[in-house]
């Protein structure tokens, strides 16, 4: 675990981290960038200086940024993943409070925002309650089953 105070830039840590890391041979390092609940310029800059600072100590570096998203936040989060993938070129998404049909829709939305994209953007899990237990990995025919038939088609 690699800290710094807070408030420090957010570039400074993960320079640490990845330096640490080097130091002592470990091959992953992850980097948790949470309270982005609003995707302002300033933050989508901090992301970027990050994915910068990462590259210089692998090129092919992050091998992964993932987005967790709040599927209650509706056309917001649709907004936010087309914002975060602009800046940091998102691998993938976990997506919480995916607990009814009203919700799923996002899902729906984020793929058709994300039409053009070059390469589909993988949902690698879903949390469809408050539990431990409650994140799952997203499995698409499954989800298609479950939301069929909970409108009473299937």
């Amino acid at each position: 675990m690699i800290a710094q105070e807070q408030g420090a830039d957010s570039a400074s840590v993960i320079h640490d981290a990845m330096e640490a890391a080097r130091a002592r041979s470990v091959d992953v390092v992850l980097a948790d960038t949470a309270g982005r609940l609003q995707a302002k310029r300033n933050l989508m800059d901090e992301l970027r200086k990050i994915r910068r600072v990462v590259a210089r100590f692998d090129p092919e570096a992050p091998h992964e940024a993932i987005l967790v998203l709040d599927a209650g936040t509706g056309q917001n989060a649709v907004r936010q993943v087309v914002e975060f993938d602009d800046a940091v070129a998102l691998t993938g998404l976990i997506v919480a409070k995916l607990d009814g049909s009203a919700r799923a829709g996002v899902l729906f939305a984020i793929a058709a925002a994300l039409r053009e994209r070059a390469t589909p953007l993988p949902v690698y899990f879903i949390g469809v309650g408050e539990g431990v237990d409650d994140l799952r990995p997203f499995d698409a025919r499954e989800f298609i089953e479950a939301l069929l038939a909970e409108e009473g088609h299937g």
